[in-house]
């Protein structure tokens, strides 16, 4: 690994790393502050701009790994906040577009869907709920969004992705790879097969790549490597 080390802020109720994570060689989109991307806002807005503001960064970038709602929730307060002319450009909101239908106006009903088949219920959903914008671009296979080239590493959901920052060797993962584990596969539009496939290509990479999962601690990929021969 290198010596750029990301430390997530752990939000919400389900806690989810959300990453912030500055940007190289960027023209700032907002006089004095420096460029960053937001990567999954799962919760507690004020957190992730207290922390942006302490940090004196602006999301020119919020990439979304996937759509489940723990790792978007905070997404319409944040964008509140960094948008109405606070800048020169409003944040660019990306998700992989076969995960799509998790942002915009038709969304509360693919969420309650989707949490009631994990929990039983939508009642968190209700609780935390506020319309969700749509996305600003579809990612897919290969795109580049920023430093970052995207990695579609379906299983978890269709469209989850990861988000690779090669010359740093920084892998943000979502819940496909986690350290000694991998996401769930039970909820709809999982997948078991999907998600080993991914799995075996994300633990093909170099070994000194670090790992920046949705949940729980960083890992490598050499770290990883062992649960895969």
């Amino acid at each position: 690994m290198n010596n750029f080390i990301p430390k997530p802020l752990v939000v919400g109720e389900i806690a989810t790393n959300c990453w912030i994570v500055p940007l190289e060689d960027e023209t700032p989109i907002k006089r004095g502050s420096k460029n960053c991307a937001v990567i999954d806002p799962g919760d507690e807005a004020p957190v992730i701009v207290a922390h942006l503001r302490d940090l004196n960064l602006y999301p020119k970038y919020i990439l979304l790994t996937h759509g489940h709602f723990d790792h978007l929730a905070a997404l319409p307060d944040l964008l509140a906040a960094y948008t109405a002319g606070a800048a020169e450009e409003d944040p660019v909101i990306a998700i992989h577009r076969d995960d799509a239908a998790y942002l915009g106006p038709e969304a509360y009903k693919v969420h309650c869907h989707s949490f009631a088949a994990a929990s039983g219920d939508h009642s968190y959903i209700d609780s935390l709920w506020k319309l969700l914008p749509a996305p600003d671009r579809l990612l897919a296979e290969g795109d580049a969004i920023g430093p970052f080239t995207v990695l579609n590493t379906p299983g978890h959901t269709p469209g989850s992705v990861c988000f690779f920052w090669e010359q740093r060797k920084l892998l943000f993962s979502g819940d496909t790879l986690f350290q000694a584990g991998e996401g769930r596969t039970d909820l709809p539009g999982g997948d078991y097969q999907a998600i080993e496939k991914s799995i075996r290509r994300l633990v093909a990479m170099d070994s000194g790549i670090g790992v920046f999962p949705g949940h729980g601690d960083s890992t490598t990929i050499g770290a990883e490597q062992r649960y895969y021969r």
